[in-house]
C-alpha cells in the first residue's frame, strides 16, 4: 500500500460516498421505465444505476438508442426532481469526516457525474453545502458527465496545487482520479463491488467512512 500524504484538494463522490440514494434513484428510474412501457426490476436490480452518467446507463443496461435514451432521462427527471432526490440519506459519520477536514483547511470538493443543480439542491437539503468550496456535476444535456472531466475541471480550481485526491465507491472515480494523475480511495460502503473497485487500483481502499477519516484526517 502506498504512504499516506496530506491531501490539500479532497475531491468527493455524491452519490454512494457521502449520501446513499437508492430509494429515490431506484424509483425514479421504475417511474422512468414505467413510461417507456419497460418491464420495471425490482430496486436491487438498478443499482448499477448508481453513480456512472444516466445516459450512459440506460444505454447499456437496455440497449436504447439515443432518442430513447432521452426520453428515458427526461422521465427520469421528472419524478426525480420533485421527490427522487429527497429519498436519500447521509451516510452516518459523514458530517463529523467533513468538519474534521474542514478544520485543517482543506479544500472540499464534490466532483459527481449528477447535474450539478440536482448535486446542489441535495447538498443544501441534507446540510452539507457549507462544507465544500464547489460542486462540480454533469450539465443537463449531458455534456460533462465524465469522470475524467469533472475531476479535471474540480482540479482547474486549484492551479499548482497536486496534492490531490478523489474519494469514491464506484470504478470510474478510480479510473478518472488515476486519468487525472492524482491518487484516490475506494471506498465499500456504497454500490461498488469490492472486485470493481480491487480492479481499478485505488490508492487506498477503505470499508467505512471512520476509515476513510482515519485515512484523510491526518
Amino acid at each position: 500500500m502506498a504512504s499516506m500524504a496530506v491531501y490539500r484538494v479532497i475531491l468527493f463522490d455524491l452519490d454512494g460516498t457521502l449520501t446513499d440514494p437508492k430509494i429515490g434513484i431506484t424509483k425514479s428510474l421504475q417511474y422512468a421505465l414505467q413510461k417507456l412501457g419497460i418491464d420495471s426490476p425490482s430496486p436491487d436490480a438498478l443499482t448499477a444505476f448508481i453513480g456512472p452518467p444516466l445516459h450512459v446507463t440506460f444505454s447499456q443496461q437496455y440497449h436504447l438508442d439515443s432518442h430513447a435514451v432521452s426520453q428515458a432521462v427526461s422521465y427520469y427527471r421528472e419524478y426525480f426532481s420533485s421527490y427522487g432526490l429527497y429519498e436519500n440519506h447521509v451516510y452516518e459519520g459523514i458530517p463529523s469526516l467533513l468538519e474534521a477536514l474542514r478544520v485543517t483547511s482543506r479544500h472540499l470538493v464534490v466532483a459527481t457525474s449528477k447535474p450539478s443543480i440536482f448535486a446542489e439542491r441535495i447538498l443544501d437539503y441534507f446540510g452539507l453545502r457549507a462544507f465544500f468550496d464547489t460542486v462540480i456535476g454533469s450539465n443537463l444535456d449531458g455534456s460533462r458527465s465524465g469522470k475524467t472531466e469533472i475531476i479535471a475541471q474540480a482540479l482547474q480550481c486549484y492551479p499548482g496545487m497536486s496534492d490531490a485526491v478523489m474519494i469514491g465507491d464506484r470504478a470510474h472515480d478510480i479510473v478518472g482520479a488515476h486519468n487525472n494523475g492524482i491518487d484516490s480511495v475506494a471506498v465499500t460502503y456504497g454500490y461498488g463491488s469490492l472486485s470493481e473497485l480491487r480492479e481499478a487500483n485505488p490508492t487506498f481502499l477503505a470499508h467505512t467512512v471512520k476509515e476513510t477519516e482515519r485515512l484523510l484526517a491526518q
